[in-house]
């Protein structure tokens, strides 16, 4: 691995929408590929290595603050940048009404969307640099009914992600916030049992046009 190897972090990468940016990534980029799931991982580095490219796989989780500064320092401390960014790891709360929320459902996901975010940046932040690209997805259901711990906390993220994008602008990282089309995710059919998933996109064409978007 030379010192012009573009290199990659995927957190939230061992299914859905994650796994399928990671795989189209490869071999083009180096992928960290972070997520709690080691199986999913494994299954994902099977995937890449099968199209030639290679991947270091990281079974953290994303809320624990320790464990983001080590995967950063070794990020650092091996190929001392990253040239993109995308962040895909989510909690999703089983659906409540606001008047029953659950305080644990409620922590985690504020530890999770929020919390994880507000650590992450900073961390990754040195890493992109000028030149680096940091990419957000957005999932707006906050205000709609059963939604309200996974609404405001995914809004949480983006409010941040937006904000890093407006202060960027001309320093760099370039900080994107994209909208997925309708996916056939396990995400997916937690807020919506029973739908057609035949009408949805996959994981792999959304991947494909999302990073189209990226230039």
């Amino acid at each position: 691995m030379t010192d012009q190897t573009k290199i990659a972090l995927v957190t939230g990468a061992s299914r859905g929408l994650g796994a399928a940016l990671a795989e189209a990534l490869a071999p083009e980029y180096h992928i960290v590929a972070v997520a709690r799931t080691t199986g999913g991982l494994e299954d994902l580095d099977d995937r890449i290595k099968a199209k030639g490219g290679a991947a270091t796989l990281a079974p953290m989780d994303i809320a624990d603050p320790n464990a983001m500064a080590t995967l950063c320092r070794g990020i650092h401390d091996r190929w001392g940048k990253l040239d993109l960014w995308l962040h895909t790891a989510i909690h999703t709360a089983p659906l409540t009404p606001a008047n029953f929320i659950d305080p644990k459902d409620w922590q985690k996901s504020v530890d999770v969307n929020a919390s994880a975010t507000s650590v992450l940046i900073p961390y990754v932040a040195p890493l992109l640099g000028e030149a680096g690209q940091a990419v957000f997805f957005d999932d707006p259901r906050a205000g709609e009914k059963f939604c309200a711990t996974y609404g405001a906390t995914k809004a949480a993220q983006i409010a941040m992600a937006r904000s890093w994008a407006a202060e960027t602008v001309r320093t760099g990282p370039k900080v994107h916030v994209l909208q997925p089309q309708p996916m056939a995710t396990a995400l997916r059919a937690r807020f919506f049992p029973g739908e057609d998933r035949s009408k949805l996109a996959s994981p792999s064409d959304e991947a494909a046009r999302l990073l189209s978007m990226l230039g």
